[in-house]
């Protein structure tokens, strides 16, 4: 069976420079949740996708979003069979282990919101007939944050709240592009991932990374930095409930993928900015002196770091 080191080696042999990223697709891949890409044109948002869910060995699609694309699109349609005279369910794309909405955020609310069901209960329902999705089933979805006025539809906060994480891909590195360079020049685009994990693997690092210890003072950690959100005064919208169980899922998560059976509060400080950023929304006031970055840096700071404990 591949460990989870084999599993992180392949990725990082493949995509250059990405090693916090792909760290944290595992640990959205093992939790069951769903990430959100974001970045400027031609920085392999797509590539590191499509490069994840080819070292895994299960089903994998994806949806190119514009403006026309339907929900029954994306959820699948109940269509009349003339051979049989009978009305035929269709699972659509959104029925598989990964599912890439490329740029999402250019289809409309709509179809948008027919992911809401799938990334929250596992499940797309079609004509009234509700349809399991499998196990795991995860959601990477990429967009493009400047054509934010060029046909597009951004996702509004209950659509955000779905997403594990939100990863800002930045640039890469001199040498790390050189590196890149010398990789790709000959064939760029090319997917080299080996399928190295499948759905055997997955579930069981799920089962382990759930049983991760997390001492009560952690669990009260992570509580006052959601409180302290909700209070801030440069913040309109705080972290909800949903919010804390994806911390307190993704500091386990962490854990586990790091090499133990416990949790720290580096596991929290590690996830906490690309768990968080993305749910929260400044003030009026807020916008015109501050960032989410320095917000969530001021609160952190003003929080008592609890001494680690193992039981």
């Amino acid at each position: 069976m591949s460990t989870i080191e084999n599993f992180k080696n392949e990725l990082n042999r493949a995509i250059i420079g990405r090693e916090k990223e792909f760290d944290f697709m595992l640990i959205a891949l093992l939790q069951e949740g769903h990430v959100l890409l974001e970045s400027v044109p031609g920085s392999g948002k797509t590539m590191m996708a499509k490069s994840f869910a080819n070292a895994f060995r299960g089903e994998f699609t994806r949806v190119q979003f514009t403006p026309d694309v339907l929900p029954s699109d994306v959820t699948g349609i109940r269509y009349f069979n003339p051979g049989t005279q009978e009305f035929v369910l269709k699972a659509g794309p959104v029925s598989t282990n990964i599912l890439l909405a490329d740029e999402i955020n250019r289809a409309t609310p709509r179809t948008q919101s027919s992911l809401l069901e799938s990334m929250e209960e596992k499940q797309v329902t079609i004509d009234g007939e509700t349809l399991k999705l499998p196990t795991p089933f995860m959601v990477i979805a990429t967009q493009n944050p400047i054509e934010s006025q060029q046909g597009t539809f951004p996702l509004p906060a209950a659509q955000l709240d779905r997403f594990l994480f939100k990863l800002n891909i930045g640039y890469p590195t001199f040498e790390e592009e050189h590196l890149i360079l010398k990789q790709y020049g000959k064939n760029p685009g090319a997917i080299t991932t080996a399928s190295v994990i499948g759905p055997v693997e997955v579930e069981k690092w799920s089962i382990e990374a759930s049983e991760v210890i997390v001492h009560e003072d952690l669990e009260k950690y992570i509580l006052k930095i959601v409180h302290a959100t909700r209070k801030h005064p440069f913040l309109e919208l705080g972290l909800s409930s949903r919010a804390a169980l994806a911390i307190l899922r993704a500091t386990k998560a962490h854990a586990y993928i790091t090499g133990r059976g416990y949790a720290t509060p580096d596991d929290v400080k590690a996830i906490l900015e690309p768990a968080a950023l993305h749910r929260m929304e400044l003030s009026t006031e807020g916008m015109l002196t501050k960032n989410l970055n320095e917000v969530l840096k001021e609160i952190i700071n003003s929080i008592p770091t609890p001494i680690e404990a193992t039981v």
